[in-house]
């Protein structure tokens, strides 16, 4: 069962550890001493993570922040570091926890999609999640005859984005509550955890003929209708609607 969405067991993590390493200094050992108990805590509640670099930030959380704070060159006022807090929550809005960090798609990683799925010249192309339009950026090289739109859930994010991609519509949303179903694809470089919650958005929205695809992560649940590989050894899985289910043996 998920207890806590990501970043919460992060943040719990490095508030624990600096709890203990707070505690442990008043008891005057030495500062040594105290940042080996504090890391060793963080290097235990690291299992809170999901995947493996979700483990790493939480075991490094520490470690780097007790590195900022101790070096005279990145000292900060407190105001400064209200104003960072304040700018992360711009471009991470607490109701986008749940979806992906701000990764960019490779400028080369979707060339290879024409050759499995072949567009109309108007055809409607969502990139939902577009961050700062890396993704829109690669779609509109392999299909520079189509619509672009984007939908991102920091409104900051996608100030920038519209400035980066101004030959798409980029509108501010979130992509789980959005219309799917007037688009011929809809792209998305999510995470493991967001795939399952996708596909039956699309199975639910997308009309027959459309696709669904998805940077590097598999809707497990779906046989694909198409694959490549980009130069980056990233797959992207491609799914057309309406969607074929893979069996229950092959999911295991």
């Amino acid at each position: 069962m998920k207890i806590l969405i990501w970043p919460l067991p992060a943040l719990l993590a490095w508030s624990l550890s600096w709890g203990l390493f707070s505690i442990l200094n008043s008891l005057q050992l030495d500062d040594a001493w105290c940042l080996v108990g504090a890391t060793l805590l963080s290097l235990l509640l690291s299992a809170l993570g999901t995947t493996l670099w979700r483990r790493c930030l939480i075991v490094l959380g520490f470690p780097l922040s007790q590195l900022l704070v101790n070096s005279s060159a990145l000292s900060m006022p407190p105001v400064a570091w209200l104003c960072l807090l304040v700018l992360i929550a711009l471009v991470y809005p607490l109701n986008a926890w749940s979806d992906a960090p701000l990764f960019p798609t490779p400028s080369k990683a979707l060339i290879e999609m024409p050759v499995h799925i072949q567009l109309p010249a108007a055809a409607r192309i969502l990139d939902a999640g577009c961050g700062l339009g890396d993704g829109l950026k690669a779609l509109r090289k392999a299909y520079p005859q189509a619509q672009f739109f984007g939908l991102e859930m920091s409104w900051l994010l996608r100030v920038f984005c519209a400035l980066r991609c101004p030959w798409a519509k980029i509108r501010q949303g979130n992509i789980w509550l959005a219309d799917w179903s007037s688009y011929d694809v809809v792209y998305m470089f999510q995470r493991p955890e967001s795939m399952p919650k996708a596909m039956e958005k699309a199975k639910a929205e997308l009309r027959p003929g459309s696709w669904l695809v998805s940077l590097e992560f598999e809707a497990r649940d779906l046989v694909a209708n198409a694959k490549s590989v980009g130069s980056d050894a990233r797959p992207v899985w491609m799914y057309k609607a309406p969607f074929t289910m893979r069996a229950v043996k092959e999911r295991v």
